[in-house]
């Protein structure tokens, strides 16, 4: 006698614990979509007896009048009672009368057989009841469902007896098409396992060939993947290398190119003093007074200079951070710059300072020069805003251009410098009336080496349009831990805003 081994049964068993975990599955889906379509029948008979008017209200607002009526029977203001229920009967008989006339014809309305209201606060009230005449035979007693539906808390439960569907040729239809289906499906099932457990000993031996065959190309598949891993481990060390490599030139670059910036501003005003003293025929007291000047502003170079090599000599990225008064700094820079400002760049520098100190930790060298960087930006935003004035007055009409002209020739720019304190955060705003951003360059104005400066006859002389002001001035932000924010709209001027956190 032949026995089926043990690891066959278990091979099988599992094979068959699986089929019948799939027939629950398929069973359960197939209650839980015949519940569903109950619920939705269900909401449907409700809409249908909630929305429906035919005497200019629904049965809902009927029920609701009967019901007044009924606590109020000796108000001879309303209806008599009997009246109401007559109404409530003959709204019950215009709804289920499209029902009966076009019986098989309206898919997604119930079939309606028995419509009862019962009062249970009231017992002694008879329920409103409808009735149809035409039973259904008994074969389709099994779709036969009843709606307990309370519209009114309490007071009025509405019994519902109806059929699932309106089509009952089509449900004949469908019971024998499913039981057709049945039979079908219980055939293939059977033959599927027949033809499982024929093809079983086939394949278990073509198995056995086929995972020997698998075994040995996954060893191949590990070789060749722990060699590749090993390939994209060493790209991946060099790419970050280069990348670390690429950012530490950057930063040197920003960083020297500042400087270098910086230091040309620095040396624009001695050399405009230096000329006009040159342009004198002999030396007076006012020249005298400029040649100090030119001493003085020289001065500050070499103290300049000197701070940024203390800063040249160490880590760009590592700031020498002290305390200090954010006031006094915005004043040091004022008394700078403001006599340049009026003179020679045409625009009013102001202040509206702080009442009180703002101390804060910084690198006086690096945030000096960040605070210069947005400076003059706005000076040179209030340099294209005048000649797109100058333009505007050129292209006037010839009634206005004079006028146009005149007033071009008197515009001044306007810088205003602003600190004050919100909540624990010290601010610092920066606003000009220039020529202001478009949404495209306010996104890209921080980039490195980004400029509408360049090549730009305007900024001639002031070494302006390397593309390196604002990206310093993000720079030193960032290793103060404060944020620059940037609010502008074009031809309306701009605010650079240094929140410090």
């Amino acid at each position: 006698m032949n026995y089926i081994p043990w690891k066959t049964l278990k091979t099988y068993g599992a094979m068959l614990l699986a089929w019948i975990v799939l027939v629950g599955w398929l069973s359960y889906l197939l209650y839980t979509r015949a519940q569903i379509s109950r619920q939705n029948d269900e909401a449907s008979v409700r809409e249908w007896l909630d929305e429906t008017r035919v005497f200019r209200k629904t049965l809902l607002e009927m029920i609701e009048d009967y019901i007044t009526k009924l606590d109020n029977p000796d108000n001879e203001n309303l209806v008599p009672l009997e009246t109401k229920a007559e109404e409530i009967r003959a709204q019950l008989r215009s709804l289920t009368f499209p029902l009966q006339t076009l019986a098989n014809q309206l898919p997604l309305f119930p079939d309606v057989e028995r419509i009862e209201i019962r009062f249970p606060n009231n017992p002694e009230v008879n329920p409103i009841t409808w009735e149809t005449l035409d039973r259904k035979p008994q074969i389709l007693q099994n779709t036969l469902r009843t709606l307990q539906y309370e519209p009114i808390t309490g007071r009025a439960i509405i019994y519902c007896r109806y059929h699932l569907h309106a089509f009952n040729r089509t449900q004949r239809d469908e019971r024998e098409q499913q039981l057709v289906f049945r039979i079908i499906g219980g055939v293939v099932i059977i033959g599927s396992l027949l033809a499982l457990l024929a093809a079983s000993s086939l394949l278990r031996r073509e198995r056995n060939r086929e995972l020997a065959r698998l075994r040995a190309e996954r060893a191949l598949e590990h070789k060749e993947n722990e060699v590749l891993n090993e390939k994209l481990r060493a790209e991946e060390a060099e790419r970050t290398a280069l990348e670390m490599k690429s950012q530490l030139f950057a930063g040197i670059g920003i960083m020297a190119g500042s400087y270098a910036h910086n230091i040309k501003n620095l040396l624009v005003r001695p050399n405009d003093l230096i000329h006009r003293c040159l342009e004198q025929d002999g030396l007076n007291s006012e020249q005298l007074s400029m040649m100090h000047e030119v001493r003085s502003t020289l001065g500050t170079v070499t103290e300049r200079l000197q701070e940024i090599l203390k800063t040249v000599r160490r880590d760009p990225t590592q700031t020498a951070m002290s305390p200090l008064d954010l006031n006094h700094l915005v004043n040091d820079m004022t008394k700078t710059w403001s006599q340049l400002c009026t003179e020679k760049w045409k625009l009013n520098l102001q202040t509206d300072l702080w009442s009180e100190p703002l101390i804060i930790d910084a690198d006086l060298s690096h945030l000096q020069q960040a605070l210069e960087n947005l400076l003059f930006n706005a000076r040179d935003a209030t340099f294209e805003m005048r000649n797109h004035v100058r333009d505007e007055a050129r292209n006037a009409e010839p009634a206005l251009r004079k006028q146009a002209l005149i007033d071009a020739a008197g515009w001044r720019g306007l810088v205003i410098i602003r600190t004050y304190r919100e909540d624990s955060q010290v601010l610092l705003d920066i606003q000009d009336n220039g020529i202001g951003m478009t949404d495209e360059v306010r996104e890209r104005c921080v980039e490195t080496h980004f400029t509408t400066k360049r090549n730009n006859a305007l900024y001639e002389g002031y070494n302006a349009g390397m593309g390196l002001g604002l990206s310093f001035v993000m720079a030193v932000l960032e290793h103060h831990g404060a944020k620059l924010e940037i609010y502008s709209t074009h031809l309306k001027g701009t605010t650079f805003r240094v929140r410090f956190l």
